[in-house]
């Protein structure tokens, strides 16, 4: 079956991280969305606010630093937040973060600011 989300959006809580038992960190931040999408054949506003796990080193290297305001793409897919209970909060498990950098705007390039 298909679990696969890629979302993008700012950091909204700083990320905080942990050390799980076997000795894998676990990072998690919440990531804001707003965009507009098309339903119906009208422009939907799109606010939403997820939760973000991210584990082990490889991918705990690629959001070192990470910031509130700080844009990012996250690949990965969804899952309960918590598996003992049987509440059905979910969580966003990255497998792939992306930081893109900050887009230059045409009068910078032209002038050279």
């Amino acid at each position: 079956m298909d679990n696969r989300l890629l979302i993008a959006g700012v950091v909204a809580r700083r990320p905080e991280t942990r050390t799980s038992p076997a000795g894998i960190p676990i990072t998690r931040f919440t990531l804001r969305h707003q965009s507009q999408r098309p339903e119906a054949g009208l422009n939907r506003r799109v606010e939403c606010s997820l939760q973000v796990v991210v584990c082990g080193h490889e991918l705990g290297r690629a959001i070192q630093g990470l910031q509130e305001g700080d844009a990012v793409r996250v690949a990965g897919f969804l899952s309960r937040a918590d598996h003992r209970s049987n509440e059905a909060t979910l969580v966003l498990h990255a497998e792939r973060i992306e930081r893109p950098q900050p887009q230059v705007g045409v009068d910078e390039q032209m002038t050279g600011d």
